[in-house]
């Protein structure tokens, strides 16, 4: 399967070539009206096997933000419950402002030239949050995106980042606690999912949809029925 290095989403089309100053107006907008409209708390009592997530995973040159290194790819996949909805994708690059390490590169795939040509990340920004709505975020290992989004919202929009966030570790820590588990692959061989397309961030993020609908059903099983359950799970544990 191969993807557009672009937008794959609900319709939306990337309006790349409109009045920039204009444009990040309307999306500060936007922005702050899905933030003052989210109930993040009610998601807590929602049913796993019902609640509505975006599942992502972004592509960066590094790990510290603060410091310079970009994101430089966001890809994420809609599921509801444990049924992942693979016409719901969203993928873009994000133009950068250096060359890619001849590491990051090689790791995943992306070219210098292939960024230069990518939208501005203001602009992927706006258009993942469109996507997302205010649906629970899901990453494997999510502090990595976690650290990145906020940095990167204050950096473009001035405003921090207020979705609920959960870390698809803490469902397989809970499901199975005598398993250990800490990579992406690790976690897809132990439940029999094949392994396509690694850091690459769409794929990424199908594969971590794969592992969220397994445990879904195997915390469901156990009797774990919401994102409340779990966290109590966790503190308790």
């Amino acid at each position: 399967m191969t993807f557009d290095p672009f937008f794959f989403m609900k319709g939306i089309q990337g309006r790349i070539g409109s009045s920039q100053s204009g444009q990040s107006q309307q999306q500060v907008a936007y922005l702050r009206q899905l933030q003052r409209e989210m109930r993040v708390e009610e998601t807590l009592h929602i049913p796993l096997t019902e609640l509505n997530v975006i599942i992502f995973d972004i592509e960066t040159t590094g790990f510290y933000p603060d410091k310079g290194d970009q994101i430089i790819s966001i890809g994420a996949i809609e599921v509801k419950g444990d049924v992942i909805n693979e016409k719901e994708t969203f993928y873009s690059l994000v133009r950068t402002e250096k060359m890619l390490s001849e590491e990051i590169s090689q790791l995943t795939g992306l070219t210098d030239q292939q960024l230069q040509n990518a939208p501005q990340l203001s602009e992927v920004l706006f258009q993942f949050f469109q996507f997302a709505q205010d649906y629970t975020l899901v990453a494997h290992h999510a502090n990595h995106e976690k650290i990145f989004l906020q940095h990167a919202l204050w950096k473009q929009f001035r405003s921090p980042f207020k979705h609920r966030l959960v870390d698809m570790s803490l469902l397989y820590r809970i499901a199975e606690p005598n398993v250990k588990l800490i990579t992406l692959e690790e976690c897809c061989e132990h439940c029999g999912i094949p392994i396509v397309g690694r850091h690459h961030a769409l794929y990424d993020a199908m594969l971590t949809a794969q592992l969220w609908s397994t445990y879904v059903k195997k915390l469901h099983e156990k009797g774990c029925e919401t994102l409340k359950d779990l966290y109590e799970l966790f503190t308790n544990g």
